[in-house]
């Protein structure tokens, strides 16, 4: 059974259509969603929308965390540390509706299923916090003091923006599936996971997909809040994970 997880949208619905296309075409049966769906995009009204009507297992990011909890205090302390991303916080919570906001409050933290006898944890940072960042040079051992206790043979996370996988020495498989609507790596295409299932057996590929990032780009700096033009150039040439 062949399986897609994607996460990190971040409101980029031209990324997402690719993506789903594409995801259709690998013959993909069911779809995880590891959240950060609107936030600091190009279309998050029009991107949480189409969400809602998809019958995924999806949990909730840390930026999905901050719009459902929004106060003008919260979005200055993002400032503080990433000026851009609380300009767009602000802004979002003016373009989208209680309905969609709602929707981002009550959707879980974290997800525990099977698939094909294989045990499968969902989260969006980490097992430990919705903000941690697993990322291609960390040290094994601290890969797995992040999963101990976790009972579950697979692991599947984002938050980072930037693909990459681990085998700990107690056989669990941890694996960051990248961004859909706004990679972080050299790449600028949008970057899922395809798991092949087979009888408590699995194969991991990450796929990257080519989509209009001149659309998405332009769509993005006509949002017009301070920083959005540097959203906007990070779609076509994504350089720094902070802004």
């Amino acid at each position: 059974m062949k399986v897609a997880i994607i996460s990190d949208i971040h409101a980029n619905y031209q990324a997402l259509e690719a993506v789903l296309k594409d995801i259709r075409e690998q013959g993909c049966e069911r779809i995880l969603c590891l959240g950060d769906i609107a936030m600091a995009g190009p279309e998050p009204q029009k991107v949480i929308d189409f969400v809602r009507k998809q019958n995924w297992d999806i949990i909730q990011g840390n930026t999905d965390k901050m719009i459902a909890e929004y106060s003008p205090e919260l979005a200055d302390s993002v400032r503080k540390v990433f000026p851009v991303m609380g300009n767009a916080l602000a802004d979002d919570v003016k373009i989208l509706d209680n309905e969609s906001i709602d929707y981002l409050k009550n959707l879980p933290e974290q997800k525990e299923l099977e698939i094909e006898g294989v045990r499968i944890l969902l989260v969006h940072g980490s097992p430990r916090r919705n903000n941690e960042d697993i990322l291609p040079d960390r040290p094994i051992s601290e890969i797995e003091e992040i999963v101990k206790g976790v009972n579950a043979d697979l692991i599947f996370c984002g938050h980072t923006h930037v693909p990459c996988g681990y085998q700990t020495n107690n056989k669990k498989t941890v694996v960051n599936v990248g961004s859909v609507g706004r990679p972080m790596t050299k790449n600028p295409n949008a970057c899922y996971v395809v798991a092949d299932f087979n009888n408590k057996e699995y194969v991991i590929e990450h796929r990257f997909v080519d989509y209009d990032r001149e659309t998405a780009s332009n769509l993005m700096k006509s949002r017009n809040f301070e920083g959005s033009e540097k959203l906007a150039e990070m779609i076509l040439n994504p350089k720094d994970r902070h802004l």
